[in-house]
């Protein structure tokens, strides 16, 4: 009697992706990317070990690029994993190779994947016959920005937890500062705070140190000022003030690395294009972590439009929107394919 069940599981296998279809890439490799070593893999016939393994040390990067090249490659794919494709993806990239990023999911989506091929074999097969599409990644100068701009996002949130420490030591100590003012990161509330640690303890002479915008009256944040001045909470609250202009120290370094950048992209802006168009509404005050230069200015130069314009888009969100997409617009066909990606 046949064995039915072993029948039954070749007939449920799933078919090859790429039977049928011609080669599109001869000249594939494809890289299995890991935190300590990378799995690689060229056509069969390009040399006696198809499939090699090097650390992610920057010399075995380097030889790991050396050995493609004497394997006459010249498209590399390999999966997002993490952070640990940057190094090889940048060090390929300067080496003269196209290489493609492609998310993990759509290699494991596709149909026919034996169990007795590695990662990287798989992802050479795949890339040899075009059936993996690249993932979106903007020019250098452009992740460049995005570096930046996401560092100064870090900061700036490491900053906000410095608030957050420095208003619960001031509510075990009774001192009701933030419920009187709006911002006890403001010019008032640091004034306050600074001479409170300085050893200040009169709640007129701290509430006489009110900046003329703060709508309380002098006597309501004296009244707040009153607490409880237990040691280890003063200590707190210096270390978290400390720490907090700290971190506004280094977001004004970032600005200055940001506007520095911003400099060397050529500037869209020459000849007949028009000026600057006039901010739909000026806000009262400057925002909180507005940058320490002129960002709308750069931002027009650099990209020729103004991004404010549209409706839900400030001078704080334009430059996180030009660090993810770019500013070469005819990556992509048409709107609605702009749209598709972005959802």
């Amino acid at each position: 009697m046949p064995n039915t069940r072993k029948k039954h599981a070749i007939l449920q296998r799933p078919p090859d992706p790429t039977a049928g279809l011609p080669p599109l890439n001869r000249n594939a490799a494809g890289i299995d990317v890991g935190s300590a070593e990378h799995y690689v893999a060229v056509p069969p016939d390009r040399s006696p070990e198809p499939v090699r393994r090097f650390a992610s040390f920057t010399a075995d990067l380097h030889a790991l690029a050396d050995w493609l090249h004497a394997c006459h490659i010249d498209t590399v794919v390999m999966e997002s994993t993490g952070v640990y494709w940057i190094p090889l993806f940048q060090i390929l990239e300067a080496r003269g190779f196209a290489v493609h990023l492609v998310n993990a999911r759509h290699a494991k989506n596709l149909p026919g994947r034996k169990t007795d091929i590695a990662d990287c074999q798989w992802l050479q097969k795949l890339h040899t016959f075009g059936l993996l599409n690249s993932s979106f990644r903007p020019t250098d100068d452009i992740c460049v920005l995005r570096s930046y701009l996401r560092q100064r996002d870090t900061l700036i949130s490491a900053a906000a937890t410095c608030i957050q420490h420095m208003q619960k030591a001031l509510t075990e100590m009774n001192v009701q500062l933030a419920n009187v003012i709006s911002d006890i990161s403001g010019v008032t509330g640091l004034a306050i705070l600074r001479a409170l640690l300085a050893g200040e303890r009169d709640p007129a002479m701290l509430a006489a140190l009110k900046d003329y915008r703060i709508k309380a009256s002098t006597h309501t944040i004296a009244k707040s000022l009153e607490g409880n001045w237990r040691e280890e909470l003063l200590f707190n609250l210096r270390q978290s003030l400390e720490l907090y202009e700290c971190y506004q120290q280094k977001i004004a370094e970032c600005d200055t690395q940001i506007e520095a950048h911003l400099l060397t992209f050529d500037s869209k802006i020459e000849g007949s294009a028009p000026p600057l168009p006039t901010p739909k509404r000026r806000p009262k005050k400057a925002r909180r972590n507005e940058p320490h230069f002129d960002l709308h200015t750069q931002l027009y130069r650099i990209s020729g439009v103004d991004l404010t314009r549209i409706d839900g888009i400030e001078v704080l969100t334009a430059p996180t929107l030009i660090a993810e997409i770019g500013l070469d617009m005819s990556r992509w066909k048409s709107e609605k394919h702009f749209a598709s990606w972005l959802g």
